[in-house]
């Protein structure tokens, strides 16, 4: 898709909205994007431009804006079809409030950059998925941990994924990772105060002017902060207790890795919402690197039997 959107192949299903007089008196080598105003008013999307650089050629990213969205609210009356097809104005009432929690962590040491996170979706007092992939790559150096509603994390990581293949394509070079963390900021602020809940942290590995690891957490609202250390969801305060005194920049890869489990299990025993198995990722500067996924209830056993141990051991020295 993205290639099509550079190149100017236009063969899609949907060929009576994209061909436009504009669109088919355009070059094939051109690089502007298909979207002209009447595709921009049609499908609800706003434009971006930073200042030109690169020889004259402007940065151009499309926005989402909530104009065409419908609104949501939280209620328990029931609404009649009729009455919805009457008025598009009228907001969709919920059947339930969607309550949902997670766990996932991200911090940099000196080997790179460890992403953590659980497997469990939940919505309400419903586990909905028990292998649900929290985190996401977008390229093979930055990955994306994702908290929030599943279908808004989705959408968001495949817009931010596109963007940044089609600014490749564009420029020959990727996006930097605080440009990428940028842009997802400047695309998610015209969501703030709607129903859009996403809680994003980029992890990546900036090779540009020897850059090294870099993490930021962006928000829904628009909110982007840098830092070295970020755990998001409902597990986070358990998570932040085991991480906030072990996490330290001379940490090896295998210390790091064990910190990322033993935090991510210590947030799932005790967060109901989150839970079932662990996902782990290691950053560096040649891209990342994902380990099997672990079970953990398999982590609940070892603790187990490591307790058992140590009783034995303090009984029997009791009685010498």
């Amino acid at each position: 898709m993205a290639l099509q959107d550079v190149s100017g192949f236009q063969d899609t299903p949907m060929s009576h909205m994209w061909n436009t007089p504009a669109s088919l008196s355009r070059p094939m080598g051109d690089a502007t994007p298909l979207l002209d105003m009447a595709d921009e008013r049609i499908l609800g999307w706003g434009r971006f431009k930073s200042s030109e650089r690169d020889g004259g050629v402007p940065l151009r990213f499309f926005i989402p804006t909530p104009q065409s969205s419908v609104p949501f609210r939280c209620d328990n009356r029931h609404t009649s079809l009729s009455s919805l097809s009457t008025s598009s104005s009228l907001p969709t009432r919920r059947p339930f409030p969607l309550s949902h929690g997670t766990t996932t962590l991200a911090f940099v040491f000196q080997g790179g950059v460890i992403a953590a996170a659980d497997t469990r979706a939940s919505c309400s007092g419903l586990v909905a998925c028990p292998s649900a992939q929290k985190i996401l790559p977008i390229h093979s150096h930055l990955l994306v941990t994702t908290s929030g509603s599943g279908a808004d994390c989705m959408l968001w990581e495949r817009i931010l994924a596109r963007e940044i293949r089609l600014y490749q394509l564009r420029h020959g070079r990727r996006l930097s990772i605080t440009g990428s963390a940028k842009l997802l900021s400047h695309m998610l602020h015209p969501f703030k105060g709607t129903d859009v809940c996403v809680a994003a942290t980029l992890c990546g590995w900036d090779k540009r002017d020897r850059c090294g690891p870099k993490l930021f957490y962006v928000c829904s609202d628009g909110t982007r902060l840098q830092g070295e250390l970020f755990s998001v969801g409902s597990g986070s305060p358990y998570a932040y207790g085991v991480l906030d005194g072990e996490v330290r920049w001379s940490l090896n890869e295998e210390e790091a890795i064990s910190l990322a489990r033993e935090a991510v299990y210590r947030a799932t025993h005790r967060d109901a919402y989150s839970g079932n198995c662990v996902d782990l990722f290691h950053i560096t500067a040649q891209g990342y690197c994902r380990r099997d996924r672990e079970d953990l209830r398999e982590e609940y056993h070892r603790k187990r039997e490591r307790v058992l141990k140590r009783g034995k051991e303090e009984s029997e020295e009791d009685k010498k």
